[in-house]
């Protein structure tokens, strides 16, 4: 076993630390002695946090309403500053995403600073109406020039949204790579043995699933709008799982359009989530155009790693299009091809070989988003 390095310390940075951050600070702590984690809340999902990495916590995320959630983060930048000019003054800081303005702070503090770039800020709030020229919008990408440049390392986990960062950094400073899924093994449960299928009547039912967080970049009403053209075909059921500031709009919208085909439910406990997301024969992973340069989302790893075929609407130029082309494991269509994609599900609903096909590409795709790549990062990070 090699020897761990000594004379450098690192603390992980991440306001809501989930099975990535425990991930990060795994990896690095086979390569370093000392290793901290700046955290409000650690879920544990399969992996758990090595016990010799040191723990301090700061407040909690709030996920809404909208002023909380903003209050939440400008607390815990504070938190961070203040730790990083006092216990942790000589570690490197690796941040990963939460606060989304908290990396900013490589811009007052000392530390060796580097940045997992995993939602592109301003260019996010796009979605929201913000034009380019909005004071707010214009300052952060200002101050994105500027704390890129001084950053140590910079990651970027897709091509596409390294295509959107380099307006603020050159591309060459920029460090490509994929992030992994929850499940790597083989873990899928069959529908004959799911308690999920049984618990919610689902037997003889072609499920297509859509799980994962309700908010401004995720336009689940387009699924909806799918729902409504196969309202018809009563052996094609929608499951909408998951919780966010937009479900009452949509649980409204869904109700107003009378369909008996849709059906929401929250977010499942970590016990249940394998049997809810082995229960879909068609996983939905959807991005508003604005975003889609900018964004991965982590569903869709998981959906390649149980081998679930995926429908993606994304714009023609975000990265899930480039796994579409890439792995054959999905078909993409953009907004306003929501009648194409109505056409896709009525064809793998019918075609068993089709569902096949997409499977197997996908467990075939999965194999490049796995543990390993945390590994990766250290690598790359270590890497002169």
């Amino acid at each position: 076993m090699n020897e761990k390095i000594t004379n450098r310390k690192i603390v992980i940075v991440n306001q809501a630390s989930n099975y990535l951050t425990v991930g990060f600070c795994n990896s690095f702590y086979e390569k370093f002695e000392y290793v901290a984690l700046v955290t409000g809340s650690i879920h544990v999902q399969g992996e758990k946090l090595d016990k010799g990495i040191e723990v301090t916590r700061i407040n909690r995320w709030a996920e809404r309403p909208a002023w909380k959630k903003m209050a939440s983060y400008l607390l815990a930048c504070l938190w961070i500053y203040v730790l990083l000019i006092t216990k942790y003054r000589k570690y490197e800081v690796f941040f990963v995403s939460i606060p989304p303005m908290a990396y900013l702070l490589n811009l007052i503090v000392r530390n060796r600073f580097s940045i997992v770039i995993w939602d592109v800020y301003p260019d996010v709030f796009r979605i929201t109406g913000m034009s380019e020229s909005h004071w707010m919008y214009r300052n952060w990408a200002n101050l994105n020039r500027r704390s890129f440049k001084k950053a140590f390392k910079l990651f970027t986990i897709s091509e596409r949204m390294a295509d959107l960062v380099e307006q603020y950094i050159d591309r060459e400073k920029l460090i490509i790579q994929p992030i992994w899924s929850i499940f790597q093994d083989e873990e899928k449960v069959p529908k004959s043995s799911n308690p999920f299928i049984h618990v919610h009547n689902l037997e003889n039912k072609f499920i297509v699933q859509y799980s994962g967080n309700i908010g401004l970049t995720h336009k689940v009403e387009l699924l909806i709008e799918i729902a409504e053209k196969l309202q018809d075909h009563s052996n094609i059921q929608f499951q909408i799982i998951g919780r966010g500031p937009r479900k009452p709009y949509l649980e409204r919208l869904v109700k107003e359009k009378n369909l008996p085909n849709c059906q929401f439910l929250p977010f499942q406990s970590d016990e249940m989530f394998p049997y809810s997301l082995s229960a879909a024969n068609l996983g939905v992973v959807i991005l508003d155009s604005l975003t889609a340069k900018g964004s991965v989302p982590s569903k869709s790893y998981n959906l390649m790693s149980y081998g679930i075929p995926s429908l993606y609407i994304a714009s023609s130029d975000s990265q899930l299009k480039v796994y579409t082309d890439r792995f054959n494991h999905a078909r993409c269509f953009s907004e306003d091809e929501l009648n194409l994609a109505v056409v896709f599900i009525l064809e793998i609903s019918r075609n068993k070989e089709l569902q096949e096909l997409l499977s197997h590409n996908a467990k075939l795709a999965a194999e490049q988003f796995k543990r390993p790549n945390a590994d990766e990062f250290v690598r790359k990070y270590l890497a002169l």
